[in-house]
Protein backbone atom coordinates (compact mmCIF):
# COMPACT_ATOMS: atom_id res chain seq x y z
CA UNK A 1 0.00 0.00 0.00
CA UNK A 2 1.34 3.04 -1.35
CA UNK A 3 0.46 6.42 1.23
CA UNK A 4 0.45 9.75 -0.47
CA UNK A 5 -0.56 12.93 0.86
CA UNK A 6 -2.21 15.61 -1.57
CA UNK A 7 -1.93 19.31 -0.48
CA UNK A 8 -4.07 21.84 -3.46
CA UNK A 9 -3.54 25.36 -3.53
CA UNK A 10 -6.87 26.49 -4.80
CA UNK A 11 -5.52 29.88 -5.62
CA UNK A 12 -2.87 28.45 -7.76
CA UNK A 13 -2.51 30.46 -11.19
CA UNK A 14 -6.03 32.38 -10.62
CA UNK A 15 -4.31 34.89 -12.10
CA UNK A 16 -2.33 33.68 -15.35
CA UNK A 17 -5.81 34.13 -17.70
CA UNK A 18 -6.47 37.66 -16.82
CA UNK A 19 -3.09 38.70 -17.66
CA UNK A 20 -1.92 39.40 -13.94
CA UNK A 21 1.58 37.55 -14.03
CA UNK A 22 1.23 35.79 -11.16
CA UNK A 23 -1.25 34.80 -8.19
CA UNK A 24 0.71 35.49 -5.26
CA UNK A 25 0.09 37.82 -2.36
CA UNK A 26 -3.90 38.55 -0.94
CA UNK A 27 -4.27 41.84 -3.11
CA UNK A 28 -3.47 39.94 -6.36
CA UNK A 29 -5.61 37.39 -5.90
CA UNK A 30 -8.70 39.92 -5.19
CA UNK A 31 -8.07 41.40 -8.33
CA UNK A 32 -8.20 38.60 -9.96
CA UNK A 33 -11.39 37.15 -8.60
CA UNK A 34 -12.68 41.07 -9.24
CA UNK A 35 -11.55 40.66 -12.84
CA UNK A 36 -13.42 37.39 -13.18
CA UNK A 37 -10.98 34.76 -12.71
CA UNK A 38 -11.84 31.10 -12.00
CA UNK A 39 -10.14 28.74 -9.97
CA UNK A 40 -8.28 25.96 -12.03
CA UNK A 41 -5.92 24.00 -9.52
CA UNK A 42 -8.84 21.95 -8.11
CA UNK A 43 -9.80 20.89 -11.78
CA UNK A 44 -5.88 19.99 -12.80
CA UNK A 45 -5.70 18.18 -9.39
CA UNK A 46 -8.78 15.96 -10.70
CA UNK A 47 -7.14 15.17 -13.82
CA UNK A 48 -3.97 13.57 -12.09
CA UNK A 49 -6.31 11.60 -9.73
CA UNK A 50 -8.37 10.31 -11.99
CA UNK A 51 -5.62 8.62 -13.24
CA UNK A 52 -4.95 6.91 -10.74
CA UNK A 53 -8.53 5.29 -9.82
CA UNK A 54 -7.45 1.48 -11.15
CA UNK A 55 -5.23 1.93 -8.46
CA UNK A 56 -6.69 2.79 -5.61
CA UNK A 57 -6.79 -0.37 -4.00
CA UNK A 58 -2.81 -0.23 -3.85
CA UNK A 59 -2.76 3.50 -2.38
CA UNK A 60 -4.23 5.36 0.63
CA UNK A 61 -4.74 9.24 0.61
CA UNK A 62 -4.59 11.80 3.23
CA UNK A 63 -5.40 15.31 2.13
CA UNK A 64 -6.96 18.75 3.24
CA UNK A 65 -10.22 19.78 3.75
CA UNK A 66 -12.37 20.95 0.78
CA UNK A 67 -10.45 22.50 -2.25
CA UNK A 68 -7.53 22.00 -0.75
CA UNK A 69 -7.97 18.60 -1.68
CA UNK A 70 -11.09 16.76 -0.12
CA UNK A 71 -13.40 17.74 -2.82
CA UNK A 72 -10.98 16.35 -5.63
CA UNK A 73 -10.56 13.23 -4.19
CA UNK A 74 -14.66 12.42 -3.61
CA UNK A 75 -15.30 13.83 -6.96
CA UNK A 76 -12.46 11.48 -8.43
CA UNK A 77 -14.02 8.69 -6.45
CA UNK A 78 -10.67 7.80 -4.19
CA UNK A 79 -11.22 7.82 -0.60
CA UNK A 80 -9.25 9.65 2.04
CA UNK A 81 -8.51 10.16 5.53
CA UNK A 82 -8.86 14.82 5.87
CA UNK A 83 -6.57 15.93 7.97
CA UNK A 84 -7.97 18.56 11.60
CA UNK A 85 -6.81 21.78 9.33
CA UNK A 86 -8.31 24.58 10.36
CA UNK A 87 -8.30 27.47 7.77
CA UNK A 88 -6.96 30.67 8.88
CA UNK A 89 -10.02 32.44 6.74
CA UNK A 90 -13.38 30.23 5.91
CA UNK A 91 -14.11 32.12 2.87
CA UNK A 92 -10.30 31.88 0.92
CA UNK A 93 -7.20 29.75 1.72
CA UNK A 94 -3.88 31.27 2.54
CA UNK A 95 -0.04 30.47 1.86
CA UNK A 96 -0.03 29.78 5.91
CA UNK A 97 -2.89 27.29 5.27
CA UNK A 98 -0.04 25.53 3.03
CA UNK A 99 2.41 26.04 5.30
CA UNK A 100 0.46 24.42 8.34
CA UNK A 101 -1.02 21.58 6.03
CA UNK A 102 3.04 20.93 5.14
CA UNK A 103 3.65 20.63 8.30
CA UNK A 104 0.39 18.18 9.77
CA UNK A 105 1.83 16.23 6.48
CA UNK A 106 5.12 15.41 8.27
CA UNK A 107 3.43 13.65 10.80
CA UNK A 108 1.80 10.69 8.67
CA UNK A 109 4.41 8.74 7.21
CA UNK A 110 3.76 9.54 3.72
CA UNK A 111 5.41 7.73 0.79
CA UNK A 112 5.45 10.96 -1.59
CA UNK A 113 3.48 14.04 -1.02
CA UNK A 114 1.53 15.26 -3.76
CA UNK A 115 0.98 18.66 -4.30
CA UNK A 116 -0.82 21.32 -6.52
CA UNK A 117 0.10 25.03 -7.50
CA UNK A 118 3.08 26.95 -8.84
CA UNK A 119 6.15 28.04 -8.07
CA UNK A 120 4.50 29.82 -4.92
CA UNK A 121 3.45 26.63 -3.70
CA UNK A 122 6.60 25.16 -4.48
CA UNK A 123 8.48 27.51 -2.13
CA UNK A 124 5.95 27.11 0.86
CA UNK A 125 6.64 23.09 0.55
CA UNK A 126 9.83 23.01 0.19
CA UNK A 127 10.45 25.54 3.90
CA UNK A 128 8.40 23.10 5.48
CA UNK A 129 9.59 19.57 3.87
CA UNK A 130 13.20 20.28 3.11
CA UNK A 131 14.28 16.72 1.68
CA UNK A 132 12.78 14.62 4.41
CA UNK A 133 10.21 12.57 2.48
CA UNK A 134 9.52 12.65 -1.64
CA UNK A 135 7.18 15.29 -3.28
CA UNK A 136 6.10 15.60 -6.92
CA UNK A 137 4.24 18.63 -7.82
CA UNK A 138 1.17 18.86 -10.14
CA UNK A 139 1.55 22.06 -12.24
CA UNK A 140 -1.12 24.53 -11.65
CA UNK A 141 0.61 27.70 -11.47
CA UNK A 142 1.93 30.58 -13.76
CA UNK A 143 5.23 30.54 -13.25
CA UNK A 144 6.70 26.81 -13.26
CA UNK A 145 10.29 27.43 -13.24
CA UNK A 146 10.63 24.85 -10.32
CA UNK A 147 11.88 20.79 -11.28
CA UNK A 148 9.50 19.62 -9.03
CA UNK A 149 6.47 19.51 -11.50
CA UNK A 150 5.46 16.60 -14.32
CA UNK A 151 4.98 18.38 -17.11
CA UNK A 152 1.27 17.71 -17.15
CA UNK A 153 -0.94 17.08 -14.62
CA UNK A 154 -1.05 13.60 -16.23
CA UNK A 155 2.30 13.36 -16.54
CA UNK A 156 2.34 13.57 -12.85
CA UNK A 157 -0.02 10.97 -11.98
CA UNK A 158 2.05 9.16 -14.64
CA UNK A 159 4.98 8.93 -12.24
CA UNK A 160 2.85 7.46 -8.97
CA UNK A 161 0.97 4.92 -11.31
CA UNK A 162 4.95 3.82 -12.70
CA UNK A 163 5.74 3.59 -9.12
CA UNK A 164 2.42 2.08 -7.49
CA UNK A 165 3.12 -0.66 -10.51
CA UNK A 166 6.55 -0.99 -9.54
CA UNK A 167 8.48 0.40 -12.02
CA UNK A 168 11.95 1.91 -11.87
CA UNK A 169 10.85 5.50 -10.57
CA UNK A 170 14.15 7.38 -10.16
CA UNK A 171 14.92 9.98 -7.25
CA UNK A 172 15.89 13.26 -8.15
CA UNK A 173 17.03 16.40 -6.29
CA UNK A 174 15.38 19.17 -8.00
CA UNK A 175 15.55 22.99 -7.91
CA UNK A 176 12.78 24.97 -6.33
CA UNK A 177 12.83 28.34 -8.24
CA UNK A 178 10.36 31.52 -8.15
CA UNK A 179 10.58 34.79 -9.90
CA UNK A 180 9.69 37.86 -8.56
CA UNK A 181 6.22 38.45 -9.54
CA UNK A 182 6.64 42.52 -9.70
CA UNK A 183 10.11 42.60 -11.07
CA UNK A 184 8.18 40.26 -13.76
CA UNK A 185 5.36 42.71 -14.17
CA UNK A 186 8.03 45.40 -15.07
CA UNK A 187 9.21 42.95 -18.25
CA UNK A 188 12.77 41.72 -15.54
CA UNK A 189 13.51 38.07 -15.30
CA UNK A 190 14.63 37.72 -12.12
CA UNK A 191 14.31 34.21 -10.35
CA UNK A 192 16.10 33.25 -7.09
CA UNK A 193 17.38 29.49 -5.88
CA UNK A 194 14.97 28.86 -2.57
CA UNK A 195 16.16 25.07 -1.69
CA UNK A 196 15.77 21.71 -2.98
CA UNK A 197 13.56 18.34 -2.72
CA UNK A 198 13.63 14.82 -3.76
CA UNK A 199 11.46 14.31 -6.79
CA UNK A 200 10.32 11.06 -7.81
CA UNK A 201 10.97 10.95 -11.76
CA UNK A 202 10.48 8.18 -14.40
CA UNK A 203 14.41 8.36 -15.54
CA UNK A 204 16.00 7.59 -18.11
CA UNK A 205 16.96 4.04 -17.55
CA UNK A 206 13.39 3.42 -19.12
CA UNK A 207 14.58 5.12 -21.84
CA UNK A 208 18.13 3.35 -21.88
CA UNK A 209 16.51 -0.04 -21.98
CA UNK A 210 13.97 0.97 -25.25
CA UNK A 211 17.56 1.92 -27.37
CA UNK A 212 19.19 -1.39 -26.22
CA UNK A 213 21.31 -0.31 -22.94
CA UNK A 214 22.24 -2.87 -20.44
CA UNK A 215 23.70 -2.15 -16.87
CA UNK A 216 27.99 -4.04 -16.74
CA UNK A 217 27.27 -5.57 -13.25
CA UNK A 218 30.81 -5.03 -12.28
CA UNK A 219 30.86 -1.54 -12.76
CA UNK A 220 27.70 -1.04 -11.54
CA UNK A 221 28.69 -2.08 -8.07
CA UNK A 222 31.80 -0.54 -8.07
CA UNK A 223 29.47 2.81 -8.54
CA UNK A 224 27.32 1.89 -5.91
CA UNK A 225 30.30 0.95 -3.57
CA UNK A 226 31.74 4.12 -4.33
CA UNK A 227 28.66 5.92 -3.61
CA UNK A 228 28.37 4.50 -0.31
CA UNK A 229 31.81 5.38 0.48
CA UNK A 230 31.39 8.29 -0.37
CA UNK A 231 28.12 8.53 2.05
CA UNK A 232 29.43 6.88 4.88
CA UNK A 233 29.71 8.79 8.26
CA UNK A 234 32.18 9.07 10.93
CA UNK A 235 31.77 7.33 14.28
CA UNK A 236 28.63 5.51 12.57
CA UNK A 237 28.40 1.91 12.51
CA UNK A 238 27.53 -0.20 9.42
CA UNK A 239 25.75 -3.38 9.36
CA UNK A 240 26.43 -4.97 5.88
CA UNK A 241 24.33 -7.55 5.30
CA UNK A 242 24.48 -10.50 3.20
CA UNK A 243 24.81 -11.10 -0.71
CA UNK A 244 27.80 -10.10 -3.08
CA UNK A 245 26.49 -6.45 -4.03
CA UNK A 246 27.28 -5.69 -0.45
CA UNK A 247 30.52 -8.24 -0.84
CA UNK A 248 31.70 -6.11 -3.79
CA UNK A 249 31.17 -3.21 -1.41
CA UNK A 250 32.91 -4.21 1.05
CA UNK A 251 36.10 -5.32 -1.41
CA UNK A 252 35.87 -1.65 -2.69
CA UNK A 253 37.17 -1.10 0.68
CA UNK A 254 39.52 -3.14 0.92
CA UNK A 255 37.89 -5.34 3.41
CA UNK A 256 37.22 -8.88 3.51
CA UNK A 257 33.13 -9.38 4.08
CA UNK A 258 31.32 -12.81 4.66
CA UNK A 259 29.60 -13.69 1.61
CA UNK A 260 26.45 -14.80 3.58
CA UNK A 261 26.91 -13.31 6.58
CA UNK A 262 26.74 -10.10 8.71
CA UNK A 263 29.57 -7.45 9.42
CA UNK A 264 29.99 -4.04 10.89
CA UNK A 265 32.32 -1.61 9.66
CA UNK A 266 33.32 1.80 12.02
CA UNK A 267 35.69 4.14 10.08
CA UNK A 268 36.52 1.89 7.67
CA UNK A 269 37.73 -0.59 9.56
CA UNK A 270 36.42 -4.23 10.69
CA UNK A 271 34.63 -4.43 13.91
CA UNK A 272 32.67 -7.63 13.87
CA UNK A 273 32.50 -10.71 11.19
CA UNK A 274 30.30 -12.84 10.76
CA UNK A 275 27.74 -12.08 13.62
CA UNK A 276 23.92 -13.14 14.94
CA UNK A 277 21.55 -11.76 16.40
CA UNK A 278 23.58 -11.26 19.63
CA UNK A 279 26.80 -9.96 18.44
CA UNK A 280 24.86 -7.32 16.64
CA UNK A 281 22.86 -6.20 19.44
CA UNK A 282 25.81 -6.27 21.43
CA UNK A 283 27.37 -3.58 18.76
CA UNK A 284 24.19 -1.87 18.55
CA UNK A 285 24.36 -1.15 22.92
CA UNK A 286 28.13 0.36 22.29
CA UNK A 287 27.00 2.63 19.21
CA UNK A 288 24.18 4.80 19.26
CA UNK A 289 24.79 5.93 15.73
CA UNK A 290 24.03 2.55 13.52
CA UNK A 291 22.90 2.27 10.03
CA UNK A 292 22.31 -1.06 7.70
CA UNK A 293 22.98 -1.94 4.32
CA UNK A 294 21.07 -4.44 2.37
CA UNK A 295 21.34 -5.75 -1.15
CA UNK A 296 17.61 -6.98 -2.79
CA UNK A 297 17.80 -10.50 -3.46
CA UNK A 298 17.57 -11.62 -7.56
CA UNK A 299 14.63 -13.21 -8.43
CA UNK A 300 12.58 -13.07 -5.34
CA UNK A 301 13.21 -9.67 -4.25
CA UNK A 302 13.40 -10.42 -0.37
CA UNK A 303 15.28 -7.56 1.45
CA UNK A 304 14.41 -9.41 5.12
CA UNK A 305 13.90 -12.83 5.71
CA UNK A 306 15.59 -14.75 3.03
CA UNK A 307 19.66 -15.11 3.97
CA UNK A 308 19.99 -12.60 6.83
CA UNK A 309 17.96 -13.63 9.65
CA UNK A 310 20.55 -11.95 11.65
CA UNK A 311 18.48 -8.58 10.81
CA UNK A 312 15.66 -10.15 13.38
CA UNK A 313 12.99 -7.92 14.43
CA UNK A 314 14.26 -6.74 17.14
CA UNK A 315 17.46 -5.50 15.43
CA UNK A 316 15.20 -4.37 12.66
CA UNK A 317 13.49 -2.11 15.30
CA UNK A 318 16.65 -0.81 16.79
CA UNK A 319 18.54 0.25 13.55
CA UNK A 320 15.32 1.18 12.70
CA UNK A 321 13.42 1.99 9.15
CA UNK A 322 14.91 5.31 8.11
CA UNK A 323 18.87 4.05 8.60
CA UNK A 324 17.95 1.09 5.95
CA UNK A 325 20.06 1.65 3.02
CA UNK A 326 18.87 -0.62 0.21
CA UNK A 327 21.20 -1.47 -2.55
CA UNK A 328 20.67 -3.26 -5.71
CA UNK A 329 21.29 -2.92 -9.81
CA UNK A 330 18.58 -1.95 -11.80
CA UNK A 331 18.49 -5.25 -13.68
CA UNK A 332 17.51 -7.01 -10.65
CA UNK A 333 14.77 -4.98 -9.75
CA UNK A 334 13.66 -4.70 -13.29
CA UNK A 335 13.70 -8.50 -13.05
CA UNK A 336 10.79 -8.40 -10.60
CA UNK A 337 8.87 -6.84 -12.90
CA UNK A 338 6.80 -4.41 -11.28
CA UNK A 339 6.67 -7.53 -8.04
CA UNK A 340 7.20 -5.00 -5.03
CA UNK A 341 10.11 -5.87 -2.42
CA UNK A 342 9.46 -8.52 0.35
CA UNK A 343 9.76 -8.00 4.34
CA UNK A 344 8.84 -11.68 5.34
CA UNK A 345 10.41 -11.14 9.18
CA UNK A 346 8.26 -13.39 10.56
CA UNK A 347 6.09 -11.14 12.48
CA UNK A 348 3.39 -9.94 10.32
CA UNK A 349 2.58 -6.56 11.84
CA UNK A 350 6.33 -5.41 11.46
CA UNK A 351 6.11 -6.74 8.04
CA UNK A 352 2.53 -4.25 7.06
CA UNK A 353 4.68 -1.45 9.72
CA UNK A 354 7.48 -1.56 6.83
CA UNK A 355 5.33 -1.60 3.65
CA UNK A 356 5.36 1.47 1.69
CA UNK A 357 7.87 2.63 -0.18
CA UNK A 358 11.88 2.72 0.23
CA UNK A 359 14.54 4.38 -2.02
CA UNK A 360 17.37 2.18 -3.11
CA UNK A 361 20.86 2.96 -4.35
CA UNK A 362 21.15 2.01 -7.91
CA UNK A 363 24.57 3.37 -9.41
CA UNK A 364 26.79 6.28 -9.09
CA UNK A 365 24.58 9.03 -6.66
CA UNK A 366 21.50 7.43 -8.48
CA UNK A 367 18.37 6.38 -6.34
CA UNK A 368 15.12 4.85 -7.26
CA UNK A 369 12.01 5.07 -5.48
CA UNK A 370 10.72 1.11 -5.27
CA UNK A 371 7.63 -0.48 -3.38
CA UNK A 372 7.98 -2.66 -0.28
CA UNK A 373 4.80 -5.24 -0.01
Amino acid sequence: MIRLGLIVNPLAGIGGAVGLKGSDGAATVSRALALGAEKKAGLRTLQALKLLVPLQEQCEFVTCPGEMGAIWLEQAGLSCTVLDLTLVAANQTCREDTLEAARLMLKEALDVLLFAGGDGTARDICSVVDNTLPVLGIPAGVKIHSGVYGITPVASAEVICQLVKGGLVDMRESEVRDLDEDAFRRGVVRARHYGDMRVPAVGHFIQAVKQGGAEVEELVLADIAATLQQEMEDGCLYLMGSGKTTQAIMAAMGLEGTLLGVDAILDGQLVGCDLNEQGILALLDNYPIRQAVLSVMGGQGHIIGRGNQQFSVTVLTRIGRDNINLVSTKTKITALAGRPLVIDSGDSRFDTDWAGTMEILTGYQDRILYPVG
